[in-house]
């Protein structure tokens, strides 16, 4: 009977420490989202689409890594279409990239799309995070599959390996993912 209740006592503490999990990583994807776009705005008003890559190439990464810093979690950028290498999914979020598709083929808005769990990681218990990035009209810019010559030019420079484009209004354009050590 004892088992049963730690079983029980350890699970309901695990849910409590993911729920509050999930609040966190809410924040912080609302944070790193909301910074981002304010970025790529400015961009785009300053130079259009041409000088907005210049935010995901350079400014997206460092806002990653000082949100990361800030609140104590590995936060980034993945997607099913890569533009940039150094953002490929590990094997847990292909799998929920995968996941998100799916529910986006079932009807589910793409904006509502989140998903996390507790893994075991190298005998360590990672709490993980994904919450889907729908495709915006400003998104169209770089990533449909028309695109102006000269963002083709500077996105062939510095991403030579893009699959990022092709995308329409509302798909899923990636994922924030986010991950942390959990005790």
């Amino acid at each position: 009977m004892y088992k049963h209740v730690l079983g029980i006592s350890l699970l309901l503490v695990a849910s409590g420490v993911q729920a509050d999990s999930v609040q966190q990583s809410r924040i912080v994807v609302k944070n790193f989202m909301g910074e981002l776009k304010s970025e790529l705005v400015a961009a785009m008003k300053s130079g259009g689409p041409v000088n907005a890559i210049d935010v995901c190439n350079i400014k997206a990464p460092a806002i990653a890594e000082e949100m990361s810093k800030k609140h104590g979690v590995k936060i980034s950028r993945t997607s099913l279409k890569l533009r940039n290498q150094a953002n490929k999914p590990d094997a847990w979020e292909l799998k929920v990239l995968n996941r998100f598709e799916t529910r986006k083929t079932k009807g589910e808005n793409v904006k509502n799309m989140e998903f996390s769990e507790v893994v075991s990681q190298k005998g360590k218990n990672v709490f993980r995070y994904m919450k889907a990035i729908p495709t915006g009209k400003p998104c169209l810019n770089c990533h449909a599959t028309e695109i102006e010559p000269a963002v083709i030019s500077k996105l062939s420079k510095l991403y030579p390996q893009d699959k990022a484009r092709g995308f329409k209004l509302g798909d899923i354009r990636g994922a924030f993912t986010l991950s942390k050590a959990v005790e």
